[in-house]
């Protein structure tokens, strides 16, 4: 039994893909979807509400709110209002699960300790020239390579969730879950999903820029977190044969990361990443 929670920033282009992998999942008895439309515009809302036939024929349930701009955070906590069950996923609407995924989750995190569980990542085929040339080197980093990422995708059971109260206004909610269990409390279940990463330069820059400012504001914020960080260091040798053996995906990957460095965010709270 499983509690799904999308927060949904006018994603009309991808709820549909994101909602049938859900609804093909297997392994899973009972399940609940909440789609928290938040602030959309567009169709997100009444694509997914689309999909609530195909849920009850499941045997599941499929709930759409349609929110004010609450940000992310304010999303997520309006969705755990509606939430059913005690065991919780909590995923972005352009993520494309497994089949076997969620119910590969549902099964690791049943247990009465506190657990936290995600699974494979894979980074989306992309488009533009500069995506590509990026991923090839971000596919490499310690991030994710190593341990449990939980990026776009994680999930606790109810002892895990019991850690912390509502979701703070902060930048960046995988990171504030992850740092919540230690690198032993988090299970990394064999079926994958596919994680989009954002078109383009400039796109890249503006991702990573929020993504480093979320991990600083966690750092700043709840220092004490930081004893449960597993992250390793990518070391000399390997950035020098990484850009050896892919000479542009490194020259992106490094004038993404200088353009952050050289201009970090100055703002704080959630922005679409898109």
């Amino acid at each position: 039994m499983l509690s799904i929670l999308i927060p949904a920033n006018n994603e009309g282009a991808h709820i549909g893909a994101c909602l049938s992998a859900v609804l093909a999942s297997e392994g899973l008895e009972r399940a609940q979807i909440v789609v928290a439309a938040n602030g959309c515009v567009d169709e997100t809302a009444t694509l997914a509400r689309g999909f609530a036939e195909a849920a009850r024929q499941k045997g599941w349930t499929l709930e759409v709110l349609e929110l004010p701009a609450l940000g992310k955070m304010g999303a997520l906590n309006a969705a755990e209002a509606s939430a059913t069950y005690g065991t919780r996923a909590y995923l972005d609407a352009d993520v494309i699960v497994d089949a076997a995924l969620l119910g590969q989750i549902a099964t690791a995190l049943s247990s009465e300790i506190p657990r936290y569980a995600s699974g494979q990542l894979r980074l989306a085929a992309a488009q533009s020239w500069a995506t590509r040339a990026y991923a090839r080197i971000y596919a490499q980093v310690p991030f994710l390579t190593h341990g449990v990422p939980g990026a776009g995708l994680f999930a606790v059971n109810a002892a895990g969730r019991a850690r912390w109260g509502a979701f703070p206004g902060i930048i960046s909610d995988d990171t504030f879950v992850r740092l919540q269990f230690s690198p032993t409390e988090r299970i990394g279940v064999r079926a994958g999903y596919d994680w989009p990463l954002v078109e383009g330069f400039g796109a890249l820059v503006k991702v990573r820029r929020r993504q480093n400012a979320g991990v600083a504001e966690v750092a700043a914020t709840y220092p004490d977190l930081l004893q449960n960080d597993d992250k390793a260091t990518l070391l000399p040798l390997k950035k020098l044969t990484m850009a050896l053996r892919d000479p542009l995906g490194f020259a992106v990957y490094a004038g993404v990361a200088m353009a952050v460095k050289l201009r970090p965010q100055q703002s704080t709270g959630w922005e679409r990443g898109r």
